[in-house]
């Protein structure tokens, strides 16, 4: 049996009833570091049923710095499945074991900041076919709220009334053109339901990094307006978490950019005790979200992570609203 810190049941790793929300999202999300290979990246899958098609995302970070993405919207008509545009997840055993597949194209990026005008970027980059197939299976518990009993005060301004995440060993294989990789690492998934829109906060950073099956981190700074910042997080040691309390975070970028290139996490947990997270952007391609004018950055990096000596790969996830 995994621990679970919060309210989340069995039944939660399925979807949910639709919401009567416009902007009602279930998504799921899982990544994935081969650590001793130098790759890694991630897949979404958010249904927005009520709007009629659902954000498929596929993110690959090659050694060299390159990066196979493909982004879609295909159609749908419920929230009864992940299972769109090439990309299925599956629950083998609820808050345990999941699998992700995936087939279908994906564009090969030589120079990942393309993507800041994709229009320009997928019609001027090649394509490879991607094939994944992994198996993700819990090294720590779940942690994180259903929203139950929460109430929706305006879901123009919600992100995800229900939240829980999870650090993973994650195994199989990528084929890209042909070309079979191993995949023996780690990860993290995430799942979240309830309405949202990606221009409902001012920022976020999230970092998360499985150093092995006994150590991970997720380190998270939200601000839902500019003088606010709500921060948070975990520490798991041998399968016992202990939470994050306050984040000093130093992040550097890309000169006259919103690129993050390295951050120094300086956390405090419960107990008192401090720990330092160093971390370096390995493989960075900037992405956005538009809405009725609005245009948010969110910045994807494979980063290598430093702490308490031990070093792996990890993602860094920053979000920024552009106006």
């Amino acid at each position: 049996m995994v621990a679970v810190v919060g309210n989340i049941q069995a039944q939660d790793d399925y979807t949910h009833p639709l919401g009567p929300e416009d902007n009602f999202n279930e998504s799921m999300y899982f990544n994935f570091f081969d650590h001793a290979r130098g790759y890694g990246g991630f897949l979404r899958c958010g249904n927005r049923a009520n709007e009629g098609y659902a954000e498929v995302t596929l993110c690959l970070f090659l050694p060299g710095g390159e990066v196979l993405f493909n982004y879609q919207r295909p159609k749908i008509t419920s929230n009864k499945a992940m299972d769109a545009g090439g990309l299925r997840f599956e629950v083998l055993e609820p808050l345990l074991r999941h699998r992700t597949t995936y087939e279908e194209g994906a564009l090969f990026l030589t120079e990942p900041e393309q993507m800041a005008d994709p229009g320009k970027a997928f019609r001027e980059n090649p394509k490879k076919l991607v094939r994944l197939d992994i198996t993700h299976e819990a090294v720590g518990p779940v942690y994180g709220t259903s929203g139950e009993g929460r109430k929706v005060a305006d879901p123009e301004k919600e992100f995800a009334r229900a939240h829980y995440e999870q650090h993973m060993r994650t195994t199989g294989t990528l084929e890209i053109d042909g070309e079979v990789l191993e995949i023996d690492g780690t990860g993290l998934r995430d799942h979240s339901w309830g309405p949202r829109y990606w221009q409902a906060l001012h920022s976020y950073r999230w970092l998360t990094c499985a150093f092995d099956d006994t150590f991970s981190i997720m380190v998270s700074e939200v601000r839902p307006d500019e003088q606010t910042a709500i921060q948070s997080g975990v520490v798991i040691r041998d399968g016992k978490l202990e939470r994050i309390v306050s984040v000093n975070l130093d992040s550097q970028y890309e000169a006259g950019t919103l690129y993050h290139r390295s951050m120094t996490a300086n956390v405090t947990l419960e107990s008192g005790e401090q720990l330092q997270v160093e971390g370096t952007v390995k493989g960075f391609i900037p992405l956005r979200n538009r809405r009725a004018g609005l245009v948010t950055h969110i910045g994807e990096a494979m980063t290598e992570y430093r702490c308490a000596g031990k070093i792996a790969l990890g993602i860094s996830e920053y979000l920024d609203q552009v106006q």
